[in-house]
């Protein structure tokens, strides 16, 4: 199994943008919708199905085809569940506020590869590659976001 997460603080000191947690869920849900502007190693985003608070959608990441169930969990969290692929798992996207009020993003994923030995060569190159990925991810969901609210567009899905 490999386990990552990464936190980063919403409205870094210095930001131009100061972003609200509306505004993040906004992006979010966006981002649940269609990938492809905020995830640089997705290629294909299409939703096959939706309902309240869930998408049922394919993607294609590095090269492979994925499905995905999503459950949004209105200002707060979406949870991506494979569905199929050879990559198994959640990955979570959730709105964080420490006390002080400041929000924070944190991307987190438990990923089991088929076929490959837990603790082998292979998945550490994997988990390093996805890791590296998830980082690039979370900056560019919000630089995305920041983007928008900026221009003063609303996110779109």
């Amino acid at each position: 199994m490999i386990s990552v997460s990464y936190t980063i603080p919403v409205n870094p000191e210095g930001t131009d943008v100061e972003l609200t947690r509306a505004d993040v869920w906004k992006g979010l849900e966006a981002k649940a919708h269609n990938a492809l502007p905020y995830v640089p190693s997705m290629t294909y985003c299409e939703v096959q199905d939706e309902g309240e608070n869930w998408i049922q959608r394919e993607i294609e990441f590095r090269g492979e085809r994925f499905g995905e169930r999503i459950t949004l969990e209105p200002q707060d969290t979406v949870t991506f569940e494979r569905t199929s692929g050879s990559v198994m798992g959640t990955i979570l996207n959730e709105i964080l506020e420490q006390t002080e009020g400041e929000l924070q993003l944190r991307f987190s994923f438990n990923l089991e590869l088929e076929g490959v030995e837990a603790g082998s060569e292979e998945e550490t190159d994997y988990e390093a590659t996805m890791k590296g990925d998830y980082e690039k991810a979370v900056e560019a969901t919000l630089a995305a976001i920041r983007r928008w609210v900026r221009e003063g567009e609303a996110a779109s899905a």
